[in-house]
């Protein structure tokens, strides 16, 4: 019986040992299982059905809050007093996007268009479309600076006939009339008679051109020659540069669409993407780590210089001409009418320019620039189960399995090896003891066969 014991302490010993290699290999071998499976499920590629899907009819909800500032004393204006405008909103839309003429290329990119279109989301919203909000008349406003250089008979006839169209310096309309266009007699008259002067021939307005259409041919690349450009654009509308802008650094087309990144980020990592929208490529920095409906994700937020001047920020010089901080100078490329783009209530700019305005309150939570990864924007339903299963669940069992196999390993082992070492003992002296006893008895009946042989 001791023995077997022996025999079971030694296989426990063995069973131990090997526990104990196993999750000491799971913890080197482990996260490269992860980060295969990773790269395996990232690259584009049509047979990653879920991958590919998500990123071809992006399943993740995409939300566009809009505000507008309601001018509140447009009269006063006029005769020379400081804009007083009032923050109303946000009017909410759902955005949806899917991808269409889809090419795969034999160099690891892939082309498409994305159509974009906007559903108005009621209950998210602060307001309905039908709330009528007063704006500067950007179409009379803009064309009066883009008609400065022409002769001063031309520039009167048509001073006269924004008159005759009742066209002023502002304009009060409807939420979704801003928004998605309104019937101009005005724009009718300038695409007959000045072809060209407009981006559009149909409604005029802010998002007009946005609703069903798509973002410009992109060509990206699917990661499968080196996962680290997974998503990178490698060209748009043809072009690998763009010829907006007055230096070759700041025409280039940098980092992704703006949907996706690269996976392994870190706190050195930045966001580059390109926006067609901006005519320019923008980038984004680390700020602080966080956490989302139990996903952990990392903040990336613009940096103070992304809108800065070249006088503040020399390597922004070639996007002027400029003027304060926090004004990006985008008429290169909106048919050189006098377009700025800016963060909300110019945060981050000069502080000049809040007082050229009544009404604006910047701050950070608010107005901020942000982008958190994982994920991009707004996860629910099925999505988000997926997202907290795979980055969340299956990495901590992974993690939480290689010490358990570590720990009962060295468990087994030392209890093993203590029985084990109590058996052999026992054992040792069970066979010391017998032959001592029978020693002693066969030398005393010695004497007794001797006398019955007497």
């Amino acid at each position: 019986m001791a023995v077997n014991k022996s025999k079971v302490s030694a296989g426990f010993i063995v069973v131990g040992v090997l526990t104990a290699f196993f999750g000491i290999v799971l913890v080197f071998v482990g996260p490269v299982i992860i980060d295969d499976q990773v790269v395996k499920n990232t690259i584009i590629d049509p047979k990653n059905d879920l991958s590919y899907t998500m990123w071809k009819d992006l399943p993740v909800p995409f939300f566009m809050s809009v505000y507008f500032f309601h001018v509140l004393n447009p009269e006063e204006i006029l005769k020379g007093e400081k804009p007083m405008v009032e923050q109303r909103g946000p009017y909410v839309y759902r955005k949806q996007c899917r991808k269409e003429n889809i090419t795969f290329h034999p160099n690891s990119t892939v082309s498409y268009r994305e159509y974009r279109r906007y559903f108005f989301e009621p209950s998210m919203s602060v307001g309905n479309e039908s709330d009528v909000i007063t704006i500067p008349n950007m179409l009379v406003l803009g064309a009066a600076v883009m008609l400065e250089d022409l002769p001063f008979a031309l520039r009167l006839l048509i001073s006269a006939t924004f008159k005759t169209f009742k066209e002023g310096p502002f304009l009060t309309k409807t939420v979704e009339e801003l928004m998605w266009g309104y019937d101009s007699k005005l724009v009718e008259f300038l695409n007959k008679y000045l072809p060209g002067m407009l981006p559009s021939t149909g409604k005029f307005g802010l998002f007009a051109e946005f609703n069903n259409s798509n973002t410009g041919l992109f060509t990206i690349h699917t990661g499968r020659d080196n996962i680290k450009n997974v998503h990178k654009v490698d060209s748009w509308n043809g072009l690998t540069e763009l010829s907006y802008w007055r230096t070759p650094q700041c025409n280039m087309i940098n980092g992704t669409a703006g949907q996706l990144w690269p996976p392994f980020m870190t706190k050195e990592t930045t966001l580059p993407f390109y926006s067609p929208d901006a005519c320019r490529s923008l980038e984004l920095v680390y700020q602080r780590p966080g956490v989302m409906n139990g996903i952990p994700l990392y903040r990336f937020v613009a940096p103070k210089t992304m809108f800065a001047n070249g006088t503040d920020y020399p390597p922004n010089e070639g996007f002027c001409p400029c003027r304060q901080s926090g004004l990006l100078n985008v008429s290169s490329c909106r048919y050189n009418s006098p377009v700025f783009i800016s963060h909300p209530h110019f945060f981050n700019a000069d502080p000049v320019l809040l007082d050229y305005v009544l009404g604006l309150h910047p701050t950070e939570e608010e107005h901020g620039l942000f982008i958190d990864i994982h994920p991009n924007g707004y996860i629910d339903g099925p999505i988000l189960t997926t997202f907290h299963t795979n980055l969340v669940i299956l990495p901590a069992v992974m993690e939480y399995m290689q010490y358990i196999f570590i720990a009962l390993g060295l468990f087994t082992t030392i209890v093993a090896a203590l029985v084990y070492y109590k058996v052999r003992r026992k054992t040792c002296e069970g066979d010391a003891l017998p032959r001592e006893n029978t020693s002693t008895s066969s030398h005393e009946r010695t004497p007794l066969l001797q006398d019955e042989q007497h």
